[in-house]
């Protein structure tokens, strides 16, 4: 049986002397496995969409196991992310945290929709780096059941003033209440609680649109990435490496 369907490659990884094991994202089967034979050969014409970060249009044979792309057409290769090492490094991020919040063979349009919006906006530099993942990593959260409360305070039911974050309890309660959930609580301010309730709610497209200080944006960004940590349960191994070439 073959089919065709548009991927974004999350994994490469080298399989016999010129081929690869591709984990891919598709539209249409979530997330496969894809043998991408001979295209470390020189001349191959699949090579192109058989890289890490490129969203293709795929011709797939099926298999027992795995599928085999026989037919490949790049639609974007999300070039500017591949001139600058910490872009790179933080688009590789973003596909370890689709991989690991993503089902095998279940699609999922809204999860690939957005992952392609953040590499997109991250290629361009339509906002600082910080800001661009800090509400991808919170709106996949969302997406994939990780939503946390930032409405009313969820402890007293009164209105947010003084907003502080709880990642154990997946919680942003008022200064003075304790979810009883254990863990630590982290420092919020006005803008970054704001811009985590945008973050939550706003329109796909205009995800990335909003206005933030550059303290607020800090907070934000801390309070965000412990969120991810706590419910990975460890810190993904792409994280450590962005960190490090950032600061270069």
């Amino acid at each position: 049986m073959y089919i065709t369907t548009r991927g974004l490659v999350l994994r490469e990884a080298k399989y016999k002397e010129s081929s690869k094991m591709l984990t891919v994202l598709t539209e249409t089967e979530g997330k496969i496995s894809v043998a991408a034979r001979g295209v470390m050969r020189r001349g191959s014409k699949t090579a192109p969409s058989a890289q890490l970060l490129a969203f293709s249009e795929m011709t797939l044979s099926s298999g027992k196991e795995v599928w085999t792309l026989t037919e490949a057409r790049p639609v974007e290769l999300f070039l500017g992310l591949r001139d600058k090492l910490s872009s790179m490094a933080l688009g590789s991020y973003f596909a370890e945290l689709l991989d690991l919040f993503s089902d095998a063979d279940i699609p999922d349009p809204l999860v690939l929709s957005l992952g392609l919006n953040a590499l997109y906006a991250l290629s361009r530099e339509m906002k600082p780096a910080a800001q661009i993942k800090a509400a991808f990593e919170l709106r996949l959260l969302s997406e994939v059941g990780y939503a946390p409360m930032t409405g009313v305070c969820p402890v007293c039911g009164e209105d947010i003033t003084e907003p502080v974050f709880w990642p154990a309890a997946g919680a942003v309660t008022c200064r003075t209440c304790d979810p009883a959930s254990g863990g630590a609580r982290l420092e919020l301010c006005k803008s970054s609680h704001d811009a985590m309730q945008y973050i939550l709610q706003a329109d796909p497209k205009r995800l990335f649109s909003f206005r933030i200080s550059e303290d607020a944006l800090k907070r934000l960004a801390h309070v965000v990435e412990e969120y991810v940590r706590v419910q990975l349960e460890r810190e993904p191994s792409t994280l450590a490496f962005y960190r490090k070439v950032a600061q270069m």
